[in-house]
């Protein structure tokens, strides 16, 4: 029976409590929050212990095998190492965290470590992404030219007001994309790979009182001479699922509504998401990913979406913030951790984006 301590007693904290609740071989065996009460609430029902620090769990002697990292997005990464450190396994939520500089120190203490860290991206684990990405890699599409994403969402503005952190640089690092779209984003790059660079614009055109973008779009040159478009929102009322397509010499795929439609062969397949009854897709997808890291656990491999992953759509997002802020196109820095993805020699992009 693997150990889990939840950190952040929050929404997200109450989610992965459930999916821990549904997986046989793992239980909460910790909450922590500053907020006494708040942890109590989701510890409780789970005869789990509460604290206000992991260090506070190892001075009692009750670490957990696995670390689920749910805090608001600045500080993922040094709540992250201090688990490894303390010789955790980590599972932390999406973003990796808001600056590259603390993804990047994630990264060193990891590659010198061994245990298991993942980041969450449920979204990978989808019945549909995964068809798509096995077709992918089978070449059934061909040569991936390019491919789009859009996140329409919709929050209102009591979203922002109920929560002082939320909407905030210093502690969501971002709006519409670091939070809501990331996770679309993030499929884009696992179909096609490492951008090269981005032209981007950002804006707050429906809320107030609130320091992130609530609409961005981008356009993303890859590193393979694919061209990527992305749109995220919390302004888009009534909200719509996300959407995302992809172009090859030989075949196209779209996701939406959780169906794939790919042609190629001038013929059409499709395939569906489906969860159990009580279960949305997504978070059933969700809890594939608790099963990826505990089985990567007990099995003693790389999880299947690592820290270079989450660094790669923290990267991305920032270079969408960083274009929309100078007005020009920026690149997207390399990790010097990440070597599974590389610049096709085939393809010329020598003077892309100039």
């Amino acid at each position: 029976m693997l150990e889990v301590a939840i950190i952040g007693a929050g929404f997200i904290g109450g989610v992965h409590a459930r999916l821990i609740d549904s997986i046989d071989g793992a239980r909460v065996s910790a909450v922590i929050d500053n907020r006494a009460d708040r942890a109590e609430v989701l510890a409780a029902p789970r005869a789990a212990h509460t604290a206000s620090s992991l260090d506070e769990l190892a001075d009692a002697g009750r670490l957990p095998d696995i670390v689920s990292i749910c805090t608001v997005s600045a500080g993922h990464a040094d709540l992250a190492i201090r688990a490894l450190e303390l010789g955790c396994h980590v599972l932390v939520e999406k973003p990796v965290d808001i600056s590259i500089d603390a993804a990047d120190r994630l990264a060193d203490v990891a590659a010198a470590g061994d245990r298991v860290i993942s980041v969450v991206s449920q979204r990978r684990f989808l019945t549909t992404s995964v068809a798509l990405r096995e077709a992918v890699d089978a070449g059934r599409l061909g040569r991936l030219t390019g491919g789009t994403v859009e996140s329409p969402f919709f929050r209102a503005q009591s979203y922002y007001d109920s929560g002082d952190w939320r909407g905030t640089v210093e502690h969501d690092g971002g709006g519409a994309l670091m939070n809501q779209g990331v996770h679309a984003l993030d499929l884009l790059l696992w179909f096609l790979g490492h951008p090269r660079s981005i032209a981007a614009i950002t804006a707050c055109v429906a809320h107030e009182r609130i320091e992130v973008e609530d609409v961005a779009g981008a356009v993303l040159g890859f590193e393979s001479g694919a061209v990527g478009t992305v749109f995220a929102s919390t302004a888009a009322y009534p909200e719509g699922s996300v959407r995302l397509s992809v172009f090859g010499t030989e075949g196209s795929a779209t996701i939406a509504a959780g169906r794939l439609v790919m042609r190629y062969n001038d013929a059409d397949e499709v395939i569906e998401d489906t969860a159990p009854e009580g279960w949305t897709t997504v978070d059933w997808a969700h809890r594939a990913q608790y099963l990826d890291v505990l089985d990567a656990i007990t099995a003693r491999r790389p999880p299947a979406i690592g820290v270079a992953d989450g660094r790669l759509a923290l990267a991305s997002v920032v270079g969408v913030y960083e274009s929309a802020r100078v007005g020009r196109t920026v690149p997207v820095p390399r990790s010097r951790h990440d070597h599974s993805l590389q610049t096709d020699p085939a393809v010329d992009t020598t003077n892309q984006w100039r």
